[in-house]
């Protein structure tokens, strides 16, 4: 396996980091390098704003996987966590009326969105499912910016310990019993929740718990076999950053982070790096091409590109002493926006290159 294929290979390639450093880009541009080797490819994010179609030059992606034309077998998809709930729980019923009730309850429709944790479980569960599919070679994820992203990689630990809590526990064998203590005319605390929250609630209440009864232990082993991917030697995480300070220093902590969750941190991509194409001029010859003011005005330019190629110098040595022995791949900052495939093969050539700067290797 060659250097970049060591990096950016696995089955599973987990982008993350802060927000604004590109990372949806480099997503999709290892999501293309891998299909342009002949991999069959899904690139998938969680963020419903269309940063990752635009990149793919597409008009929008929906929950189920589309082929990008031209890119060779290349497929992307944004999950919906919501639907991916609703699809796990209805996968996981033990039959069609276990089903229906779980998801028509309005208690179910509540705490689908606002459990912690709750639609990053369901966005990683869908990825165990397009893993466990054998559909697709490889599976690129897009992660939201690094704080949500913590979320992302602990919702599966939060849903097992809540799933196989004392005061879960306690309410699904209370469900039965409440279901009777309710009938009967002078139960008084159950009458003043009725009274305070509508009988109607309370019935909801009841309903939910005794509906997901059956489910809670499918959804405690899903939820460890989700948490068991994260960890698999076959996944990795690509941890992409800039050079700004403020990047830099949340990589840090959120490396920190991969590894007091035993994680492994496959690759380090500094994008937006100023000074790695840096072109030297003389001002005379410059004054002789250009003539004096365009001279000057070029050359004041120069010198704002060497400060801030300097002080990203020194953003990718703190990130290198940050990082031992895991040399930053770079990539210089190309100024437009990446909006089509061909501005993703030429990130996707940066990627190539071996971390000690040598030059692309050509397209296999």
């Amino acid at each position: 396996m060659s250097a970049e294929r060591a990096q950016f290979g696995g089955r599973l390639c987990i982008c993350v980091g802060a927000g604004g450093v590109g990372k949806t880009t480099v997503a999709a541009a290892i999501a293309c390098l891998r299909a342009s080797q002949g991999e069959r490819v899904a690139v998938v994010t969680i963020d419903p704003a269309p940063r990752l179609a635009q990149a793919l030059g597409l008009d929008e992606l929906s929950g189920e996987p589309r082929r990008v034309p031209g890119a060779g077998e290349l497929w992307a998809m944004r999950l919906d966590p919501k639907r991916t709930l609703d699809e796990l729980i209805a996968s996981l019923a033990p039959n069609d009326q276990a089903r229906e009730r779980a998801l028509s309850n309005r208690i179910y429709r509540e705490l689908s969105g606002a459990v912690a944790g709750s639609q990053e479980f369901s966005a990683v569960a869908k990825l165990y499912e397009l893993n466990r599919d054998g559909g697709f070679d490889a599976i690129v994820l897009d992660t939201p910016p690094s704080r949500n992203a913590l979320d992302f990689l602990d919702a599966p630990a939060r849903l097992t310990h809540f799933f196989e809590g004392r005061a879960l526990r306690l309410l699904l064998a209370q469900g039965s019993l409440a279901t009777r203590a309710a009938s009967r005319a002078g139960a008084p605390l159950l009458g003043l929740l009725g009274r305070l929250t509508g009988a109607g609630v309370l019935r909801e209440i009841t309903a939910f718990f005794t509906a997901i009864a059956g489910m809670v232990d499918a959804l405690a082993e899903r939820a460890a076999a989700v948490q068991a991917l994260l960890r698999d030697p076959a996944t990795g995480f690509v941890l992409v950053t800039s050079p700004k300070r403020e990047a830099v220093e949340e990589a840090i902590a959120f490396a920190e982070e991969l590894r007091r969750a035993h994680l492994t941190l496959a690759a380090l991509v500094v994008n937006r790096v100023h000074g790695l194409e840096a072109v030297a001029a003389e001002r005379s010859a410059l004054e002789a091409l250009l003539g004096a003011r365009l001279a000057g005005l070029v050359a004041a330019q120069s010198r704002e590109l060497e400060a801030l190629g300097a002080a990203d110098l020194a953003a990718l040595e703190r990130l290198r002493e940050a990082f031992g022995g895991l040399e930053p791949v770079l990539i210089p900052d190309l100024g437009d926006e990446i909006e089509d495939l061909d501005g993703l093969a030429r990130i996707g050539r940066y990627l190539e290159r071996s971390p000690n700067g040598t030059s692309p290797s050509a397209a296999q």
